[in-house]
């Protein structure tokens, strides 16, 4: 306890001294240090402050900065005719004629692309052991449902603007009464 106590209460002083935080991040001795360099005589001392606050300045330049984005020009509308103006009725229907069939065309190959398709799945299915028949038969089960609710939600979507206009005629009908 002899040698013990002496030792630990300055040692406790000074770490508490050294805590506060007003001696620690205290300017006032980084200025007088300052001052007390800045006095000395140097023929160097003024381009080394200047020097020393050319990275300060660039730093404030580059965050005071400010950009302007200005609004883009209207675009130039150029129409393009790829259909002259002159064309008569003929020459569109049979254009629309063509067109139809090239869309024919291109829908036929895609349904045979997709029967070949389901013929390979069904040939790896039977090679694999499972019932495809039963699995093909719930898959149209299933498209047949979901053609169904769609079917139902367009019939929906048609007679809900009929209903709209019925009934704003029946309201005309009966103010009128």
């Amino acid at each position: 306890m002899g040698l013990d106590a002496p030792l630990a209460q300055p040692a406790m002083a000074t770490y508490n001294g050294r805590m506060s935080s007003l001696t620690r991040f205290n300017p006032k001795t980084g200025v007088v240090d300052f001052w007390h360099e800045f006095r000395k005589p140097n023929p160097f001392r003024v381009p080394m402050l200047l020097a020393s606050t050319v990275p300060l300045l660039i730093i404030f330049y580059w965050l005071s900065g400010e950009t302007h984005y200005s609004n883009p020009e209207r675009p130039v509308i150029t129409y393009i005719e790829t259909l002259g103006p002159e064309r008569t009725d003929a020459e569109i229907i049979a254009s629309n004629e063509a067109n139809q069939e090239v869309k024919e065309l291109r829908e036929a190959a895609l349904d045979d692309l997709a029967q070949r398709k389901r013929e390979i799945y069904k040939t790896l299915g039977r090679g694999l052991g499972m019932d495809v028949d039963k699995i093909a038969a719930e898959a149209d089960a299933r498209k047949a449902a979901e053609e169904a609710a769609a079917a139902e939600r367009r019939a929906a979507r048609i007679d809900e603007p009929a209903q709209a206009a019925s009934e704003a005629s029946d309201d005309t009908e009966s103010s009128q009464l």
